[in-house]
């Protein structure tokens, strides 16, 4: 798993994409602050929106950039565990992540400087983002594996982020109530909601972690399928 993240890691920071990624989100946050410097939820409810477009551009050459030049037949033949492989990705584009959400304390350090910030707000905000990233790189991962196109990967897992987003909006035109009950529970926004209020509920906990290990478990046995196909 290390050397898988630290060669990942590596094409992050020798590359466009890395630099692209955090000098959107850096761009787009900082544009939300000082729009309202007073109040840190403003921010990390639109920032909310900005990681499911830009989380995409992280993930989406994580395997189809390996399948597409065939080295990934190099994993196939490799005595190595496809868990360490997808969580050595993952956890790179996590890291990726975690330094565009750096920005958000240099954003808290600045209010301190002014007044005496919420720190219980902050930090569920902070913990919720997080936990919005872990969920939505695990999704990229899943649909980077199941195309050899970048860019089909990147508008697969940008339509499932809108969709886990939206999801809850369908209910109205649904008249089945136990799929409107699913509707509500798989929504990304709602178990984001609570994070912005400086509230952590077991229940959002448990949902985007259980996404994050679904999609990763998902994304090992689709490989696993794979090499013995």
């Amino acid at each position: 798993m290390a050397a898988i993240y630290k060669r990942e890691m590596h094409s992050y920071l020798t590359s466009a994409v890395g630099y692209v990624f955090l000098a959107v989100f850096f761009a787009i946050s900082g544009y939300y602050f000082f729009s309202n410097s007073t109040d840190l939820s403003y921010v990390f409810s639109n920032l909310f929106s900005i990681a499911i477009f830009l989380v995409p551009l992280l993930t989406m050459k994580l395997f189809s950039e390996e399948r597409k030049q065939r080295t990934e037949q190099l994993l196939f033949t490799a005595p190595v565990r496809f868990t360490g492989v997808v969580l050595g990705k993952f956890f790179a584009s996590l890291t990726m992540y975690l330094l565009g959400m750096s920005v958000t304390l240099v954003y808290f350090l600045v209010m301190c400087a002014f007044r005496v910030p919420d720190v219980a707000v902050f930090a569920g905000n902070f913990l919720g983002l997080l936990l919005l990233g872990a969920a939505l790189c695990a999704i990229g991962i899943f649909i980077s594996a199941l195309t050899e196109s970048q860019v089909i990967a990147a508008v697969g897992s940008l339509a499932i982020g809108m969709f886990l987003l939206f999801a809850n909006s369908f209910t109205p035109v649904v008249s089945n109530q136990l799929l409107n009950k699913v509707m509500d529970a798989i929504s990304f926004y709602d178990h984001y909601l609570s994070f912005t209020r400086g509230l952590i509920h077991l229940s959002d906990l448990t949902f985007f972690i259980s996404v994050t290990v679904l999609f990763l478990f998902l994304t090992v046995r689709h490989l696993e399928r794979r090499r013995i196909s």
